[in-house]
């Protein structure tokens, strides 16, 4: 079987930015941009999920990282989906409820075709190191937007911000290594008989 892999490109006045994913990797990540704790977040989502990503981006951060952040959402979710292609045979839905010392988090995934966040995490109006935590909802909106996935993430508790942070990464890719993975249900998962 062919390994899945999806490619982007986004170069815009605020951002230059490349994106390669591979589904069917070994976790590793290549991660060349200037927000670092957004590099970590990544290199989780990869370890966790299994999938390899490659991202080489740069972009306006002198005047703050939404710009970066929010485009980088766009390429992955535009490379997932290519990754996907018809998206058969796939488990379709994919769940986890991951701990980080004392914050939890529960993600659930649907590779529907149709594109919803529904985020409920205390990460507004608050900062990482010098990281706005809020662009995390950013970036997964982007992201579903451009992936045509429906994902919903749950904060049950935490009070550490690095905690819950890594919490909804984590689980983020337990739920979507869930839902890409391939199952014996021939052609797609759904009564329609295609995901959109």
């Amino acid at each position: 079987m062919m390994k899945r892999k999806g490619e982007f490109y986004r170069k815009t006045s605020e951002t230059d930015i490349t994106v390669s994913i591979g589904l069917d990797g070994n976790g590793t990540s290549n991660l060349i941009t200037p927000v670092p704790f957004f590099d970590h977040m990544l290199d989780l989502f990869a370890k966790h999920s299994g999938v390899d990503i490659l991202v080489q981006a740069t972009g306006d951060v002198q005047i703050d990282d939404h710009h970066l952040i929010e485009d980088m959402g766009i390429c992955l979710g535009e490379a997932v989906k290519a990754a996907l292609h018809d998206r058969v045979g796939i488990n379709r839905y994919g769940s986890a409820v991951i701990p980080m010392d004392e914050a939890l988090c529960s993600a659930t995934i649907d590779i529907s075709g149709r594109s919803y966040l529904v985020y409920h995490a205390p990460l507004q109006e608050t900062r990482i190191g010098h990281f706005d935590a809020s662009l995390l909802e950013e970036f997964l909106k982007a992201f579903v937007d451009h992936s045509a996935i429906t994902l919903h993430i749950n904060v049950l508790y935490g009070k550490n911000t690095h905690h819950i942070a890594e919490a909804i990464f984590k689980a983020f890719a337990h739920a979507f290594k869930e839902a890409i993975t391939f199952n014996q249900v021939p052609g797609v998962l759904s009564t329609k008989g295609h995901l959109d």
